[in-house]
């Protein structure tokens, strides 16, 4: 990690295990590798287990050393991106335990979005994602990576048929990413924010 570097975190929000999600969060990946302002903290729910139940204040014990990994890597990001399917028209269970399962670590970060499924492209899972991070205290960019049409957009080779407009879009999202992520910082820095 560069000093000054923002840190963010790259969050694949499905754990199915024939999920397009692995491709979508490798392309976008590489683009933010492509930025040598930003370090990036990989977090696959794939491979990451939670109590379906729910956050406990009495967690099991493999609860509390899953949270013992997790909770310390969203901590330390100074923004997050979530890479979401859209099923039925909502983001996937294991993205919402996931997030109910952290607190604290979300409040006063920005989180972006890249989202895949069908005709509306994942966006109506971002847009109740959006009411989730907010109850959160985060902030949500606006701008967003959207795929509609799922896997046929995509080639082969794990790359859009149509580059352009997505890569486009990856680095307007992750310009005012990286903008809330330094204005949060900075103004942390000054004032703690108090979640209430």
């Amino acid at each position: 990690m560069k000093d000054g570097n923002l840190r963010v975190a790259l969050i694949i929000g499905s754990a199915r295990k024939s999920r397009f999600s692995s491709t979508v969060a490798t392309w976008f990946g590489d683009r933010l590798a492509e930025r040598q302002d930003l370090d990036v903290d990989v977090l696959d729910l794939a491979g990451i287990e939670l109590s379906t139940g729910g956050p406990s204040h009495e967690p099991d014990a493999a609860d509390v050393a899953t949270l013992a990994v997790t909770a310390p890597r969203l901590a330390a990001a100074d923004a997050f991106v979530v890479v979401t399917p859209e099923y039925n028209h909502s983001f996937p269970a294991a993205l919402k335990n996931f997030v109910d399962w952290h607190l604290t670590e979300w409040g006063a970060k920005p989180v972006g979005f890249v989202s895949h499924g069908g005709i509306s492209g994942g966006l109506r899972a971002v847009e109740q994602l959006r009411q989730v991070f907010a109850e959160l205290h985060a902030v949500t960019i606006r701008e967003t990576v959207s795929f509609h049409g799922g896997p046929a957009t995509f080639g082969d080779d794990g790359q859009p048929l149509s580059p352009e407009g997505c890569t486009g879009a990856a680095k307007l999202m992750l310009d005012q990413l990286q903008w809330w992520a330094l204005a949060l910082r900075e103004a942390k820095a000054v004032r703690p924010y108090l979640a209430g």
